[in-house]
């Protein structure tokens, strides 16, 4: 029997190929990539060209401006900027590095202790579940800045034995109290997408309650929170900041020290530049998990 012979795309005019063999794309499948590239190459220019064109444009509105000169002097001066950079830098890793792994732990601890007595359905943690929802309202609703004030003059306030007035540690207290709120309600939104079959294909195995929490409702709803938790983690490096108003010499707190002894505020923007060192990579890995996310949860039918 002699060998089927047919075109690329069935069409007499297709290259052919034999069957089983190395495929051959027909012209019309050749135009297409070549238009395709054509049309890559095309919005690659447009989209370089009006980046240049808007950026150039506020670039050169900010430079001819009258009051340049004096901006870049008191807030651009490199020379005095890298020459306080090792004081910020000791600062930054003294209390904000440490105050944000500390933080960090305490509040995904924390966080997921409230989101589970909130999950949880057993009629004995009814109270529980009372208090972990005026918990999580309350510190949801109070602005950070706040908390950190009460906590860190309200308690040294009460003169209570045995009670530390390091305004690091209260600090760390009222970071921890704030984001533990916040958390706990990621988490808790992860749980309650887990559908409910998922549960009672668990519990039709032999699983206990616990272990279907363990094994099957929490890596999922981990999973699925894992890019907002993620956001929270860089917002929680920036807020690391706030507690430089109970005197806590942080980079920021340097960066005022050092500022107002010769009024320039270079020291600011290095202590911005240091903390974007951190966030960006972090803000960058965030989206790219964020978008494997939903081009997993596309292939599965689920978005």
């Amino acid at each position: 029997m002699s060998e089927d012979v047919r075109r690329g795309d069935g069409s007499p005019n297709s290259a052919p190929y034999s069957f089983g063999g190395e495929w051959t794309p027909s012209d019309f499948e050749i135009q297409r990539r070549a238009d395709r590239k054509k049309k890559v190459r095309k919005n690659a220019f447009i989209a370089a060209f009006s980046s240049i064109f808007v950026l150039g444009t506020l670039m050169t509105i900010i430079v001819t401006s009258p009051g340049w000169k004096v901006l870049s002097a008191t807030f651009f001066d490199w020379s005095y900027g890298f020459t306080i950079l090792p004081k910020i830098l000791v600062g930054f890793f003294e209390s904000n590095v440490i105050l944000t792994l500390i933080a960090s732990a305490s509040v995904a601890v924390i966080g997921l202790t409230l989101a589970l007595i909130r999950t949880s359905r057993s009629p004995a943690l009814t109270p529980f579940r009372i208090l972990a929802t005026i918990y999580v309202d309350m510190f949801r609703g109070i602005p950070m800045l706040l908390i950190i004030l009460l906590v860190g003059f309200g308690i040294p306030a009460l003169q209570l034995k045995g009670v530390t007035n390091n305004v690091f540690i209260l600090g760390i207290i009222a970071v921890i109290i704030t984001y533990s709120a916040y958390v706990a309600e990621v988490i808790r939104s992860g749980i309650l997408t887990v559908h409910p079959s998922q549960r009672a294909a668990a519990r039709s195995l032999g699983l206990s309650n616990f272990q279907t929490l363990r094994y099957v409702v929490l890596p999922q709803a981990l999973r699925r929170v894992t890019p907002p938790l993620l956001n929270d983690l860089v917002a929680l490096i920036k807020d690391t900041g706030l507690v430089s108003i109970l005197g806590v010499t942080d980079a920021i707190r340097a960066a005022q020290i050092e500022a107002s002894r010769t009024f320039n505020y270079t020291p600011y923007v290095i202590a911005a530049c240091i903390f974007l060192l951190v966030t960006i990579p972090l803000t960058r890995y965030t989206d790219r998990t964020l978008r494997r996310s939903i081009e997993r949860q596309n292939a599965q039918g689920q978005a």
